[in-house]
């Protein structure tokens, strides 16, 4: 097992690996910006290292000063978290060279699956169900043109190097190809780098359900069941919840086995997630395989009793895994708190917190990194806590979760709280009858 491991991240992440890394007896050590001097993580690790000013490009993403804060505090591992660096294969590659332990995928795994038309071919060639679509990128107007007209209005276009929604247009007719594609193109240079496209199928009315998946050194995987992730905003996720109230036990099984095809597909080594859009007749079509923690890893957790950061790092270690699926017991739900006015288009709200009062309780989780007194910086990702419910049954983890979002009082900042407290009572929601549009007509009081 690891003696020392280096958390190449911030915030509420950083602060659970650390919490999980306690319970192992494995040391710690923290990195920080300038902007992150007063977090809890630095607080609570065993060390911590300054890394830089506050912009991430010369903090968070700089691999050179990273790899130096491992070696000066001899940390045998790296937990890259989720973000920044945790699917970049050239820093698990820089990781390998320099005989630290990257706490998640292998270089080779991570872009096999981060180029997503080099991934769909993968999961095509293991019998996983795959979105009709292009046969690779996109070779220019008159190649996409074609490509619709063969498999059928509405298409989207989608940056091969995309992710969080840029580089992608939804196409409803052939007059619209052009412009779309150079749009498409323009943003995903300006994001990634990278404007290459491949076009797909526009699955109408989707849901967004995810499977975790664990695979070991020694070639066994297993599924930890689904997560329903259809609650989102431009592609960015507000709520999640298990079991996802659209399942049936057919389709569990038929969207577990298809996950863990594509787990031995790529040979995967670490937790992982298999993500799908599931029609409104319970057809699903892998969409990516995301080779890191999710940020909504904790109501798995909930619903199954299982430590998905310990397990990420037993089987850098090379502990072998049961190969055991497993499946909820109970429900849990996970509503995103970010700082940002949910009544002024969720404006990010940084600033500092003047009064401060978590939830507790039964069945009451939170993750956060925030005390009375901290100061949001405006230079990172507007998520400040993540608060989980858990009970026997959805409507009982709804009603913890109102009570629970009632209690929860930051000030000093907007936050999503009130957002979060009107999903809760919408009718819709509460039926479970909602798909990823739900928020396109989702109206805040």
């Amino acid at each position: 097992m690891f003696k020392k491991i280096l958390i190449a991240n911030r915030g509420e992440i950083a602060l659970r690996i650390i919490r999980t890394c306690k319970e192992m007896n494995i040391r710690t050590v923290a990195v920080y910006s300038t902007a992150d001097k007063e977090s809890l993580h630095v607080r609570f690790a065993d060390e911590a290292v300054c890394i830089g000013p506050p912009a991430s490009r010369d903090s968070y993403l700089n691999i050179p000063r990273i790899i130096a804060a491992a070696e000066i505090t001899n940390a045998d591992a790296i937990h890259p978290g989720y973000g920044f660096l945790s699917e970049n294969s050239r820093f698990s590659a820089i990781c390998r060279e320099h005989g630290i332990k990257f706490i998640g995928a292998t270089p080779e795994q991570i872009d096999a699956m981060g180029d997503k038309a080099s991934a769909k071919e993968t999961m095509k060639k293991a019998g996983v169900p795959t979105i009709p679509g292009s046969e690779g990128l996109l070779n220019g107007v008159e190649d996409a043109k074609k490509t619709a007209k063969k498999i059928g209005y509405p298409i989207i276009m989608k940056a091969t190097a995309g992710g969080g929604g840029k580089g992608m247009r939804v196409v409803w007719k052939e007059e619209d190809i052009e412009k779309a594609l150079e749009t498409a193109q323009t943003e995903a240079a300006a994001s990634f780098g990278n404007d290459g496209m491949y076009m797909e199928k526009f699955i109408e009315e989707p849901r967004h359900i995810e499977i975790q998946v664990a695979g070991d050194q020694y070639g066994k995987a297993c599924h930890l069941s689904e997560r329903d992730c259809s609650i989102q905003r431009r592609h960015q996720k507000l709520a999640e919840e298990t079991p996802s109230p659209f399942m049936t036990e057919k389709l569990r099984e038929e969207m577990g086995d298809a996950a863990i095809k594509a787990t031995l597909a790529t040979s995967y080594e670490g937790v992982g997630t298999i993500e799908f859009l599931v029609d409104k007749h319970g057809k699903f079509f892998f969409m990516e395989m995301n080779t890191r923690i999710q940020v909504e890893h904790p109501v798995t957790e909930e619903v199954i009793n299982y430590d998905l950061i310990k397990e990420q790092i037993k089987i850098a270690a090379g502990v072998p895994i049961s190969g055991k699926n497993h499946f909820p017991t109970m429900h849990a739900i996970e509503c995103r708190i970010n700082a940002e006015d949910p009544y002024n288009d969720f404006r990010p709200s940084p600033g500092k917190i003047t009064v401060l009062h978590q939830p507790g309780g039964h069945g009451v989780r939170v993750d956060s990194h925030i005390y009375a007194g901290y100061t949001i910086p405006p230079y990172y990702d507007s998520m400040i806590a993540k608060l989980i419910t858990v009970a026997q049954t959805r409507e009982e983890a709804i009603q913890t979760m109102e009570r629970a979002l009632s209690e929860f009082v930051i000030e000093g900042v907007k936050t999503t709280i009130p957002f979060h407290q009107q999903l809760m009572q919408n009718e819709d929601f509460r039926k479970g009858n909602y798909t990823t549009k739900f928020l396109e007509t989702f109206k805040l009081k």
